[in-house]
């Protein structure tokens, strides 16, 4: 190819992204600098953060400039290369963009990768990537969670929160998962070995809250937080004393014009409990280890990785869409090349 598509973020969006914030267009190629490479991209993890990205709100990361392509982590093979340690055929991952080719620096956040090293490549974008390390350095470096423990799971049918919910069950404690609809409770249940599965669908906080006290009557010891809103504040209603929450994700707010907030943060001082944000970014140096361990356990069974592609550029935003209408089933992933 000697142009480039790329999935152009042209206006932020209010609420729910809809087709008139993107566009997809044709730029050429870049020309090599001294330092440089040329990467084409063959998948792009598509992640409910990247929506917090469009904001121009402040953040962890800043927001994506009007007129530049979506960033995304992505997994493709260098196409060209004027930086040391490159070359051409090499596999690599890093934070780059929707689009079929993206410029990488010596220096910067692309790594090389092998990807014989692994079930199938795809699995750097979720078991070993910013997915599969969020859950396990999230809820056993914040949660810290022991033998014996109830854990609460939002989100508990998406790509963290499913491993979140298999490494409790792992390590000895009971896992309580919240998802949408009868076929990801089952899911829950049936493919990932949780305990108990709350379909919230259809609850507010008053159901939600007695949907959590009939399968947790003295109280859960960690909750692993992904949604936020009415799902948080049920679960703040049944802590136990000294209970750890982790602070993954507030999907809830994500497309919301006003959001809500947590209104029962009371009871952290009822129960003397805390609450942590995390971030995987804080984790990079230990990447390694985490991914050791995950590959350990999924080798041996005790893990399920259930990933989600969808193929095509012209496919990025309903393939997106995916993630907050609930209808992807594992990590979410686009196919490009």
């Amino acid at each position: 190819m000697t142009s480039n598509r790329q999935f152009i973020l042209k206006r932020r969006p209010n609420g729910t992204p809809v087709a008139d914030d993107f566009a997809l267009e044709t730029s050429a190629l870049p020309v090599l600098e001294e330092g440089q490479f040329l990467i084409r991209n063959h998948y792009a993890s598509l992640d409910p953060a990247q929506r917090g990205w469009m904001s121009d709100a402040d953040s962890y990361m800043p927001p994506i400039p009007l007129g530049a392509p979506v960033r995304a982590t992505t997994i493709g093979v260098v196409e060209e290369s004027r930086a040391e340690g490159f070359t051409k055929g090499q596999w690599v991952m890093g934070l780059n963009a929707i689009e079929d080719y993206s410029v990488g620096t010596l220096g910067g956040f692309t790594q090389p990768i092998d990807p014989h090293a692994v079930p199938q490549v795809t699995n750097y974008l979720s078991l070993f990537g910013a997915v599969g390390m969020t859950a396990y350095f999230g809820f056993l470096d914040v949660c810290e969670p022991k033998p014996g423990d109830v854990v609460l799971v939002s989100g508990a049918a998406g790509a963290v929160g499913s491993l979140v919910g298999q490494i409790a069950k792992i390590l000895g404690c009971t896992a309580i998962g919240i998802a949408g609809g009868a076929e990801k409770c089952a899911r829950l249940t049936d493919r990932y070995g949780f305990d108990h599965a709350i379909d919230y669908r259809g609850k507010d906080v008053s159901a939600l809250d007695a949907a959590i006290r009939a399968v947790a009557p003295d109280g859960v010891d960690v909750i692993f937080e992904n949604v936020g809103g009415d799902i948080l504040d049920a679960g703040l209603m049944n802590l136990k004393h000294g209970a750890r929450i982790g602070l993954c994700g507030l999907i809830s707010e994500y497309n919301a014009p006003e959001p809500v907030g947590a209104r029962n943060l009371w009871q952290l001082i009822v129960h003397r409990a805390s609450i942590r944000g995390l971030l995987v970014a804080d984790y990079v140096a230990r990447f390694a280890e985490g991914g050791a361990k995950m590959g350990e356990w999924a080798a041996a069974g005790k893990l399920i990785v259930d990933e989600h592609v969808d193929e095509g550029l012209d496919n990025a935003l309903p393939a997106f869409l995916r993630l907050f209408e609930g209808s992807n089933q594992g990590k979410m992933i686009l196919k490009i090349a």
